[in-house]
């Protein structure tokens, strides 16, 4: 069975970021996946200490909520990670979870970072920003999301399975179609795959 992790990276459970993310559940759900969702609003983790220990075991010493999702993110086939723009990045839970993970996805100790997860596995990233397009790009708001996303997954040896962001959401309350599509035909490549 493939393995999907689902991580919300909101504060907001009714917010457009978590419709996103629910739109791809539900496709990987509809396909027979197993799906894990995280909501990092809920999760106990606390600050990185930078102490470098994780880089050798790949594990980190501080024992919260962290190391159930570390071991579901090193099992699965598909990260689906759904963060808003905050201030041109993501925001600080999200942030804390790349720097408590960092010994998890890659061996930092020789001249060149080498990734530990499987080059099979993929990533999808989500965001929204109520910046309008083509502004969101411009005053690079939502690419700034997802430059600091993409990095952590790409040093991990993750390979991207798409992005979609939803550029001037503010005041919106329901997805427009044609990211509800977006989505759909992002999240049909993994899900006709494991079928097949």
């Amino acid at each position: 069975m493939k393995k999907m992790l689902a991580i919300l990276g909101s504060p907001r459970e009714n917010g457009n970021i978590s419709k996103m993310l629910d739109c791809v559940v539900i496709s990987a759900k509809d396909a027979g996946w197993q799906v894990d969702i995280v909501n990092l609003y809920e999760q106990n983790i606390a600050w990185c200490k930078g102490c470098g220990a994780c880089q050798k075991s790949g594990i980190c010493v501080i024992n919260d909520d962290i190391g159930p999702i570390r071991q579901t993110l090193i099992a699965c086939d598909v990260v689906a990670l759904a963060a808003p723009t905050y201030f041109a990045n993501v925001p600080g839970p999200v942030k804390n979870m790349f720097d408590r993970l960092v010994g998890a996805v890659m061996d930092d100790r020789g001249f060149v970072p080498k990734p530990r997860l499987r080059k099979t596995q993929q990533y999808l990233l989500l965001t929204a920003c109520n910046t309008p397009f083509p502004f969101n790009r411009l005053a690079r708001q939502s690419t700034g999301a997802t430059r600091a996303m993409k990095e952590f997954f790409h040093i991990a040896g993750m390979k991207k399975l798409g992005q979609v962001v939803f550029a001037g959401s503010r005041n919106k309350t329901e997805l427009p179609p044609a990211i509800r599509k977006k989505i759909a035909r992002i999240c049909a490549f993994p899900i006709k795959r494991a079928k097949g």
